[in-house]
């Protein structure tokens, strides 16, 4: 596809995405104790990617997101599902939730929990769902091959 990118468009969407993402991942670590969490964090991360796709096209977004839907999808259900298991092997419900406490240096305690863990692996899921509908959109059938 010939088309001429919009350069309001464009420098709107690179001015817009650092902060869409900078919230992205606000809402995913805030989840687990206010409204949130991985789905709301991937939502807005996924429209990142739409917002990409529609100012440069699908190979826009390949080239600033070089890993495969495919491999983003299967990486958050390993993630969630391990967190599920991991509960099991401690004689925990199936994804009963623990916390720990982590001391890191220059930011002092925080709290960890599993949930976060698993809003991890629903984040990828939702960010590589998006990313593969963006490709899934941008690929040319035969019937668009054969009319160029």
């Amino acid at each position: 596809m010939n088309r001429r990118p919009s350069p309001i468009l464009e420098h709107g969407i690179v001015a817009a995405a650092g902060p869409l993402l900078v919230f992205s991942l606000y809402l995913l670590f805030a989840g687990h104790n206010q409204p949130g969490g991985g789905f709301a964090g991937g939502l807005v991360a996924g429209v990142v990617v739409v917002l990409g796709w529609s100012a440069g096209g699908p190979e826009a977004v390949s080239r600033i997101i070089a890993v495969r839907s495919s491999a983003l999808l299967g990486a958050g259900l390993v993630v969630a599902a391990l967190t599920g298991f991991a509960s099991l092997l401690t004689g925990s419900g199936y994804l009963e939730s623990t916390s720990w406490e982590l001391a890191i240096p220059l930011i002092g305690k925080v709290k960890a929990t599993s949930a976060l863990a698993f809003d991890v692996g629903v984040y990828l899921v939702v960010v590589g769902m998006s990313l593969g509908l963006v490709q899934a959109l941008g690929e040319e059938t035969p019937a668009d091959e054969e009319a160029t």
